[in-house]
């Protein structure tokens, strides 16, 4: 574990309404997990053969996956995390791999940095998987209207008020964040 920043939940309070259902996550030790997610859960394979999900990483540095329509504190049951965003498996036959993979998670917003306890948590599944995020988002808080951003072509402005945003990741820290 890279110890670098484990992330809260800082999307919006009205989705914690959702912790009160039971989460259809799935916790990934290696392919079978996942093969067994998509029939139990009755997944739809795209055309070309793979399914999107929406994927966490707890603090114990395991990989939870659940359908791609769901949030990201369901799929953490509303804990911290060492990541989160979206993970991209081909399916052939009884052979699974990861192709994609990105930080895209507006309610955890954790930073490309994160790639690093992802990659130490597939390492230990088995599973094959790109060498870094697919696709690496930035995301920004702004302090003057509290809108989270997504810093496109580094363009350091917020896209609700025009402020400057922060150069540095300026998301709540776990120790000040209230836990669900």
């Amino acid at each position: 574990m890279n110890n670098y920043r484990q992330y809260c939940y800082v999307g919006s309070h009205n989705l914690l309404q959702i912790l009160q259902q039971p989460s259809q996550r799935a916790h990934v030790h290696n392919a079978d997990d996942v093969l067994q997610w998509i029939k139990e859960t009755h997944q739809a394979l795209n055309v070309d053969k793979t399914i999107i999900a929406t994927f966490i990483i707890d603090l114990g540095q395991q990989l939870w996956i659940a359908d791609q329509r769901s949030e990201h504190v369901r799929c953490a049951v509303g804990q911290p995390v060492l990541s989160a965003g979206e993970m991209t498996f081909a399916v052939y036959s009884n052979h699974v791999e990861v192709v994609e993979v990105t930080n895209q998670s507006t309610g955890y917003c954790p930073e490309p940095e994160s790639w690093e306890d992802v990659a130490a948590t597939l390492t230990r599944t088995g599973l094959s998987f790109p060498s870094d995020f697919t696709t690496a988002y930035l995301f920004r808080r702004c302090e003057k209207c509290g809108a989270t951003n997504i810093v496109k072509d580094m363009w350091f402005e917020c896209g609700v008020c025009q402020a400057p945003l922060s150069q540095q990741w300026n998301f709540p820290r776990v120790d000040d964040c209230v836990i669900p």
